[in-house]
């Protein structure tokens, strides 16, 4: 754990220049607005905050998450927290901060750790870091897409361990992009980013179903709106994109993949628990669809021992869309800018409304 409120440095200086300057800085310091940090979060975003000079923040050093009891007792009386997904933002932790709390800001796009309703009674702010990590997330759902449709990491497997013999005519076979039909569970950024990507491989056509028309962005990408029944039904690569929400928590299951074809590829870089799992394996084990390719799952990380490790036509990634030392940094940077915002009683940046 490490506390940043100055630097042995800085404060070494006011101690030789007047021991009396001394006093009433920390005196200055101890009125700066209470501030924890959940994790060790990038370097952008500490250096806002410790730059600003208008908060006193404690962090947990640590690239693993605090434990709940360390957490609860250091977020006693502070006016604003800046976390991460791992943690829990519900009526426990809220009562544990106390009356004081103004803001909360998490670094991240997705926002089903947070207790909205709660934060919203308590009229407590929340920022949070859409935008900045499109393009990672786009990308990384390409190359998942890729690797699961041309079996990468099966093939990669198999030169490794003596499988790759002489030349066989459907050896490793599997499904092209080109005049396909690619399907997106909830058009927004990241949705349109993708089909962005995709259109260069000769795609035929794309679609979408989201809680209503969005046709702003749907011709950004001569995307077609269709039902959900529709979407599985004529998808031959399936991205899910969808925030995870009550009515979207388990939406994927043995009705939507048993609309799908044969040959479909399903993708999820959203939220694991828009996904019932045990429905997905029935579906790649049995054959129902061809291929999944995951960067999230439920729970996280997930256990070895699930049965989806066991598939070679399942390829799971431990949440790493938007693992880009770009992006990550600018999550950290966007995530500090709202917590200094809210706390200044100014508009953030990027502000959840409730």
């Amino acid at each position: 754990m490490l506390v940043m409120w100055c630097t042995r440095t800085a404060l070494g200086r006011l101690q030789r220049i007047a021991p009396c300057t001394v006093t009433g800085f920390n005196r200055a310091m101890s009125t700066l607005p209470k501030v924890y940090v959940t994790r060790k979060v990038p370097q952008d975003g500490l250096d806002i905050l410790r730059k600003s000079g208008q908060v006193q923040f404690e962090m947990w050093d640590s690239d693993d998450p605090v434990p709940r009891v360390e957490l609860l007792k250091k977020v006693k009386g502070c006016e604003g927290i800046l976390c991460v997904l791992t943690e829990k933002i519900d009526t426990q932790l809220l009562n544990a901060a106390g009356p004081n709390l103004k803001v909360v800001s998490t670094m991240s796009v997705g926002f089903d750790h947070l207790s909205l309703d709660e934060l919203k009674k308590r009229g407590i702010r929340v920022g949070y870091t859409p935008d900045v990590l499109t393009d990672s997330v786009a990308e990384l759902t390409v190359a998942l897409l890729l690797a699961t449709s041309r079996r990468l990491i099966e093939a990669t497997h198999e030169a490794k361990t003596g499988g790759w013999g002489t030349w066989r005519t459907l050896w490793l076979c599997d499904h092209e992009l080109a005049n396909s039909t690619v399907g997106i569970l909830g058009l927004g950024r990241i949705g349109v980013a993708i089909a962005e990507r995709l259109k260069p491989f000769k795609v035929k056509k794309f679609i979408y179903t989201d809680v209503a028309p969005r046709p702003e962005l749907a011709n950004m990408i001569e995307a077609e709106y269709v039902s959900l029944d529709e979407l599985a039904k004529q998808s031959d690569f399936l991205a899910i994109c969808c925030a995870l929400t009550p009515e979207t928590y388990g939406i994927c299951d043995w009705n939507l993949f048993s609309k799908m074809k044969k040959n479909a590829i399903f993708i999820n870089t959203s939220r694991g628990g828009v996904v019932n799992q045990e429905d997905l394996y029935e579906a790649l084990s049995t054959g129902l669809i061809a291929g999944a390719g995951l960067d999230v799952t439920n729970p996280e990380p997930l256990p070895t021992h699930h049965p989806l490790f066991t598939l070679k036509n399942c390829v799971i990634l431990p949440h790493i869309a938007s693992a880009s030392y770009t992006t990550r940094n600018s999550m950290s940077a966007l995530a500090a800018n709202n917590l200094l915002a809210g706390l200044r009683g100014e508009p953030m940046p990027k502000e959840l409304k409730l």
